[in-house]
C-alpha cells in the first residue's frame, strides 16, 4: 500500500512538473499567422531598405569611378612636362657626374604608369637604376624588407663609387641621396622649362623618404602645386630570399612566375626606424607589370568585349583612402596607398577568374574589395605581397590604436553608405591658363586636392612637402 502511494506521489509531481513548463500560454493558429505575417513584413522591408541603399550606393559607386578617370588634355600636357625633364636631367648626368650616376637609367614607377592614377596627372613616380661594382653583398635588418649593403671588396681609389663606401665596405644609403640632391639643385639651375611661364623647385627633404621630390609652379602666382616628381635612386639586384616570386600560379600562370623571377630586384635608400645607413626592397616595376597584365587570360581588356572592372575597383579603393587620410590625418597617418595596393594584389590573386570582374559587377566587386580591406585591418594582418613575413599592419609600424580607428571608420563608411565616395567637385584643369586667357579675377590653375598652397608668388616658391608615403 505505501508502494502505491508513493508510485501515485512520484506520478503527481511528474504530470505537475510537465505542466510548470508548458505553463507558459499557448499560441493559437490566429497568433501564428499574425507573427509569421510581422515577420514576413519585417523581412521585405529590410530588403526593400537594403535593396534602396545598394541602388544608390550602386549609382554613387559608377558615377564616381567616371569621375576617377584622368582627362587626356591633362595627361598629355603633364608628360610633355615630365617627359622634357627627365630627358634633359639623363643628359646632364652623362655629361656633368661620376658614377654611379653618370650611366644611370630611368625606370618608371607608381600610379600613373600603372595607369591607375585617379583623378589628375599630377603626380609621378620615377627610380633612378645606378650601376655599381663591385658585387654588392646584403644583410637583413628586419624579416626581409630592409638591408644593409655592402660591396664584396672595396673598390680602387679610382672608383668614384669609393666617395660612397663606409667602413667594413658599407655603400651608404644617406650619400648617394645627398648626392642625388646636389645633382638634381645643379641641374635646375640651367634647365629650361619648356613652357616659360613654369618652374621646378626641389622641395625640402623628407624624414626617412628614399625620394628627391620635386614640384611644378606657375611662375607668376606660384600658389599651387601643379605637378609633383619623386626621383628614388635605387641600386639594382637580384636577393635570393624573395627569388621563388609571389604565388600567382592561378591567377597568372606558372610560366608568368618564372619571368617574374628572372626580374631585378632594387634597393632604395629609405632608413629604417633606429637605423642611420639603410635599403629597402622596391618590386615598384614588377607590381607595375603585375597591374597591367591583370587577366586570368591574355585577351583580357583587350577589347571592350573583354573588358574587366579591377583597375576600376583599385581606383575607388584608392580614392577612399585618400577621403580618409584627408579627414582624419592624424588617426590614419600610418595609412598609405600600399596598404590599398598590398589588398588589391592579394584580392587578384585569390579572385582570379576573369569572369568575376566583368563591368557590370562593378559594385559587387569593390565591395568584395573593401570588405578584403575590412578584414585584414580587423584581425591585424596583411602580409607583403612579396614578402609575406611583413605584416604590414603589425604594431611596429601600424599602432593598434590607428588600426582600432582605422576599423571603426570603415565600418561606419560602409553602414553610412561609403560617403567619401560620393562625387567630388569638379578637378579644375592641372595646366594654368594665360594672362590672356584667363577671366576670373582668381588663378584658374586649381590647386591639387590635400595639398598645401605657397603664401607668397614669386620665382622662388616655398617648398612644399608631401604626405604620401614611398
Amino acid at each position: 500500500m505505501d508502494r502505491e502511494d508513493g508510485d501515485g506521489k512520484e506520478a503527481k509531481q511528474r504530470k505537475d512538473k510537465i505542466r510548470g513548463k508548458s505553463s507558459s500560454p499557448r499560441t493559437t493558429p490566429a497568433r501564428q499567422r499574425h507573427t509569421t505575417l510581422q515577420k514576413q513584413a519585417s523581412e521585405e522591408e529590410s530588403k526593400v531598405v537594403e535593396e534602396s541603399m545598394s541602388a544608390e550606393l550602386d549609382s554613387w559607386i559608377k558615377l564616381n569611378a567616371k569621375g576617377l578617370k584622368i582627362r587626356q588634355l591633362d595627361r598629355r600636357w603633364a608628360a610633355e612636362m615630365v617627359n622634357d625633364f627627365r630627358d634633359n636631367l639623363l643628359k646632364f648626368l652623362r655629361l656633368n657626374s661620376d658614377e654611379p650616376f653618370q650611366s644611370a637609367e630611368f625606370l618608371n614607377s607608381g600610379s600613373y604608369f600603372e595607369k591607375v592614377k585617379i583623378r589628375s596627372a599630377d603626380e609621378f613616380d620615377m627610380m633612378l637604376k645606378l650601376r655599381v661594382s663591385p658585387r654588392l653583398m646584403t644583410e637583413a635588418l628586419d624579416n626581409g624588407l630592409f638591408y644593409h649593403i655592402r660591396l664584396a671588396r672595396m673598390p680602387l681609389p679610382v672608383n668614384p663609387i669609393r666617395a660612397f663606401v663606409l667602413d667594413e665596405h658599407m655603400l651608404s644609403s644617406s650619400k648617394i641621396l645627398s648626392e642625388m640632391y646636389c645633382l638634381v639643385r645643379k641641374f635646375l639651375k640651367t634647365y629650361k622649362v619648356p613652357d616659360s611661364d613654369f618652374l621646378w623647385v626641389v622641395n625640402r627633404k623628407r624624414p626617412r623618404s628614399p625620394a628627391v621630390t620635386l614640384s611644378l609652379y606657375r611662375k607668376d602666382t606660384c600658389g599651387d602645386e601643379l605637378i609633383s616628381v619623386d626621383l628614388v635612386p635605387a641600386l639594382e639586384s637580384w636577393p635570393v630570399g624573395v627569388r621563388s616570386g609571389p604565388d600567382v600560379d592561378n591567377w597568372l600562370g606558372k610560366k608568368f612566375r618564372q619571368e617574374i623571377r628572372r626580374l631585378a630586384i632594387f634597393y632604395v635608400p629609405k632608413r629604417l626606424k633606429g637605423q642611420t645607413e639603410s635599403w629597402r626592397i622596391s618590386f615598384s616595376h614588377i607590381e607595375k607589370t603585375l597591374i597591367r597584365k591583370h587577366g586570368n587570360k591574355k585577351t583580357c581588356c583587350e577589347s571592350n568585349i573583354t573588358k574587366c572592372c579591377r583597375k576600376l575597383c583599385y581606383m575607388l579603393l584608392k580614392s577612399l583612402i585618400e577621403g580618409l587620410k584627408l579627414r582624419f590625418p592624424k588617426e590614419l597617418d600610418p595609412l598609405c596607398s600600399y596598404h590599398g595596393k598590398t589588398v588589391f594584389l592579394h584580392t587578384m590573386s585569390t579572385r582570379f577568374d576573369d569572369a568575376m570582374w566583368t563591368p557590370q559587377q562593378l559594385t559587387a566587386c569593390f565591395r568584395d574589395l573593401f570588405r578584403a580591406m575590412e578584414s585584414h585591418a580587423r584581425r591585424g594582418l596583411l602580409p607583403h605581397f612579396f614578402v609575406p613575413e611583413c605584416n604590414l599592419f603589425s604594431p611596429a609600424v601600424f599602432p593598434p590604436k590607428a588600426l582600432a580607428f582605422l576599423v571603426s571608420v570603415l565600418e561606419e563608411q560602409w553602414r553610412e553608405g561609403l560617403p567619401l565616395l560620393k562625387l567630388p567637385a569638379p578637378v579644375p584643369p592641372i595646366r594654368a591658363m594665360s594672362p590672356s586667357e584667363d577671366t576670373s579675377p582668381e588663378c584658374s590653375g586649381g590647386a591639387v586636392e590635400g595639398r598645401t598652397a605657397p603664401a607668397e608668388a614669386s620665382s622662388s616658391c616655398p617648398t612644399n612637402q608631401s604626405d604620401e608615403s614611398f
